[in-house]
């Protein structure tokens, strides 16, 4: 259930809490290998299967990149925020990779809203916490602060 947002009031409502679940994003070969393409990172552990196969992991895995790079397709399904001019992408803090996203698997995002600062000029930077998750997997594959500045 996607969770509709107004304006920065509506931001601070939600400062510590759990913001909830992204629907689920099968990790094909192809977007792996497009991911490949074009960041000129072609390492076999992610795009050559059969290779894969007799490596660490058993098959080939998605790029630590290609996971947090997923944030913005993930998150709209968990919030939406509204009544903003504005909103940028502003950086990461710490991110950690903690285990792999197996080629074929379901990634979802998990959400928390962990801060909000207000900015001079109708805007607030937010720091969100994303945990990726494979569906079934142990523990979780990529851990971010992601932070975000809106602009009313």
């Amino acid at each position: 259930m996607t969770t509709t947002v107004t304006g920065i009031a509506g931001l601070k409502e939600l400062v510590g809490q759990h913001l909830g679940y992204s629907d689920e994003m099968e990790i094909t070969q192809e977007r792996v290998n497009t991911f490949a393409d074009a960041t000129g990172d072609h390492q076999w552990i992610h795009v050559d299967p059969e290779r894969a196969k007799d490596g660490p992991f058993g098959g080939p895995i998605a790029h630590g990149y290609l996971t947090v790079s997923l944030g913005p397709a993930l998150l709209p399904s968990i919030v939406k925020v509204e009544g903003m001019r504005m909103a940028v992408n502003y950086g990461m803090g710490k991110v950690r990779f903690p285990a792999p996203v197996p080629v074929g698997s379901k990634l979802r995002l998990g959400a928390e809203l962990t801060s909000l600062e207000e900015l001079d000029g109708n805007g607030a930077q937010v720091t969100m916490t994303f945990v990726y998750e494979v569906v079934g997997a142990p523990k979780p594959s990529c851990v971010a602060e992601v932070i975000f500045r809106y602009y009313e």
